[in-house]
């Protein structure tokens, strides 16, 4: 069990959750590659490589070369895609496809964070057009995501504007410890990939969740918790356990603290600029 309501003089502090395989069983992007053929961003051959993709990225756990490979798979497929299409997409089946791959455990966790006064925030290396509205169904406070430069048509460039990968979210956590004065020490993290150890040992309190054989590894060597989720259950099924309090609107932090982060993002993402895509995380 989490601590109790933290004192209301105390710092603020944070819960930092990457996405797929921490709150979710599967790829966020991946998942919804059935509902983009039906709507006609990809063909058949398409939905069966992002199948076997899933299966990779599954099959335990995807390394950085895997990760990259993905990445520019990804980014080549969705070049030209028309974001308006793609938000209504998502929001037409994202009860469908994402309730019912929320870890309970995951669940759990997020509404004893709230409970003990913690903010929420999803750190995603997926792209925001997926990653937003998953963090609203959740109840998340923000959302840390990869963002895609959009051209004057309204269709992805296959250019990134911020990559939310690696380092980058460890950037995105301070920037936003400064921004929102978040005592770091006193803040939780939890991540299944070793790409996410900067991001961990960010906070005083990191959890390694269905650790890839790398994290394992290296959240033994540092004594930190290692936690296991396996139980996907829709949230209406937990209801009225997961209770969301009346909560601002859902922040989108993709470029939060730009003051303090830039140099390093523009650095971090231009090396990138030929690719672009939302990717497993």
């Amino acid at each position: 069990m989490l601590s109790v309501v933290e004192n209301c003089f105390s710092p603020r502090t944070a819960a930092f959750f990457d996405l797929d395989k921490t709150v979710i069983a599967k790829s966020s992007t991946l998942t919804f590659s059935k509902s983009f053929y039906q709507g006609g961003l990809i063909n058949r051959r398409a939905v069966l490589r992002t199948a076997y993709t899933q299966f990779v990225f599954l099959a335990g756990g995807a390394d950085h070369d895997q990760m990259e490979r993905m990445r520019e798979y990804l980014s080549a497929l969705c070049k030209g895609w028309n974001v308006q299409q793609v938000k209504e997409i998502v929001a037409e089946t994202l009860h469908d496809l994402i309730d019912p791959i929320i870890y309970d455990e995951a669940a759990t966790l997020i509404e004893e964070h709230h409970t003990a006064g913690r903010d929420v925030v999803i750190v995603s290396t997926s792209g925001a057009e997926v990653v937003e509205p998953i963090g609203e169904l959740l109840g998340a406070d923000r959302v840390v995501a990869t963002r895609m430069v959009v051209g004057d048509d309204g269709c992805f460039t296959g250019e990134i504007e911020y990559y939310a990968y690696g380092p980058t979210k460890a950037e995105a956590v301070r920037a936003l410890a400064v921004s929102e004065g978040y005592d770091l020490s006193r803040c939780y993290a939890y991540s299944d990939s070793v790409t996410d150890v900067p991001m961990l040992e960010s906070v005083g309190h990191p959890h390694a969740v269905n650790p890839d054989r790398a994290l394992r590894r290296e959240a033994t060597l540092r004594e930190w918790p290692i936690l296991v989720f396996n139980r996907p259950v829709r949230l209406k099924q937990r209801l009225p356990a997961f209770s969301m309090p009346p909560r601002p609107a859902l922040v989108a932090a993709a470029a939060v603290g730009a003051a303090a982060v830039t140099a390093g993002l523009v650095w971090y993402a231009s090396r990138r600029r030929t690719a672009g895509a939302a990717l497993p995380g």
